[in-house]
């Protein structure tokens, strides 16, 4: 019984690796496209997929405008606290006062590049952008502030 058990795990070992060895050695002699890049010989020319997610930034505009209304989805979407928005109340020349964001911290020493802020945000304030080379001898070189200086919340925009 146990002979015979030894046995059978050991064939079944030679086929999993016959199979293996056959579909490398297809793809040795049958290769299509090349896959693999030479990084770092060709970083002028690296082609990254649409889908990579790299870290999470926010576009302005040419006027210093964002989309952030500050509601803060995507601070309570992030699972490990890699972003931390600060708010503040702007009083509009009609004298109502208007939530608006002061900073948009992101810590991306701790992110983990899921995406889920970038899905919560109801208003594509965000956005993964494909920069990968983050390596930094000094941690908090990696604690950015999204929002420029002096930046404000684009108009129809809520």
């Amino acid at each position: 019984m146990f002979i015979t058990r030894y046995i059978k795990e050991v064939f079944g070992a030679v086929k999993s690796l016959t199979t293996g060895m056959r579909r490398t050695l297809y793809y040795f002699t049958h290769h299509k496209e090349i896959i693999t890049q030479q990084y770092p010989d060709n970083r002028d020319t690296l082609e990254l997929p649409d889908r990579f997610k790299g870290e999470v930034v926010m576009p302005h505009n040419e006027v210093n405008e964002h989309r952030c209304t500050g509601c803060t989805s995507c601070e309570l979407a992030c699972p490990n606290g890699t972003i931390k928005i600060i708010t503040k109340f702007d009083i509009n020349p009609e004298g109502k006062k208007k939530k608006a964001i002061d900073k948009f911290v992101y810590h991306l020493d701790m992110c983990t590049m899921c995406g889920l802020c970038v899905e919560a945000c109801p208003s594509d304030a965000i956005k993964m952008a494909q920069t990968f080379e983050h390596s930094v001898y000094d941690r908090n070189k990696l604690i950015k502030v999204l929002n420029n200086p002096g930046s404000k919340i684009m108009e129809g925009v809520e």
